[in-house]
């Protein structure tokens, strides 16, 4: 019951937070463009999406991830296996409980690289975008 009302509250305090940074613009040289900001959490959800596919459908042949233990156990072959290990690599959480193997390894080192690179053109464009005003 507790940790029920502490999740609750936890929630609400980030949706709170989340809701402020969005509404207010206070700072003079501040500069957000929620277009821009739906467009690179799309193609960040999108790429995302495409790469869990992309190892579902490579894990038809072969194994693309172990459980990393001393057993090195093949993961999981479910979509929802691929999609949890997609979005760990795209936003670089890396939390080391599956790694990839084979020519997995390769498509995670790209998507790692694309989600380091997107938000970083993001920040880029949205600066570049301040100065022409």
């Amino acid at each position: 019951m507790v940790s029920t009302i502490l999740i609750g509250i936890t929630i609400l305090f980030i949706a709170t937070n989340l809701y402020y940074f969005f509404t207010h613009k206070s700072y003079k040289k501040s500069y957000f463009d929620s277009a821009m900001f739906y467009k690179l959490f799309f193609v960040l959800l999108g790429v995302t999406l495409g790469f869990a596919v992309l190892y579902y459908v490579l894990s038809f042949n072969e194994v693309v991830l172990r459980i990393n233990d001393p057993t090195g156990e093949p993961a999981e072959h479910t979509f929802l296996t691929m999609l949890y290990f997609s979005g760990v690599t795209i936003l670089s959480v890396g939390y080391g409980d599956l790694v990839p193997v084979g020519s997995t390894r390769f498509f995670a080192l790209i998507q790692a690289g694309l989600g380091l690179l997107l938000p970083a053109a993001y920040f880029m464009k949205a600066l570049s975008g301040r100065e022409e005003e």
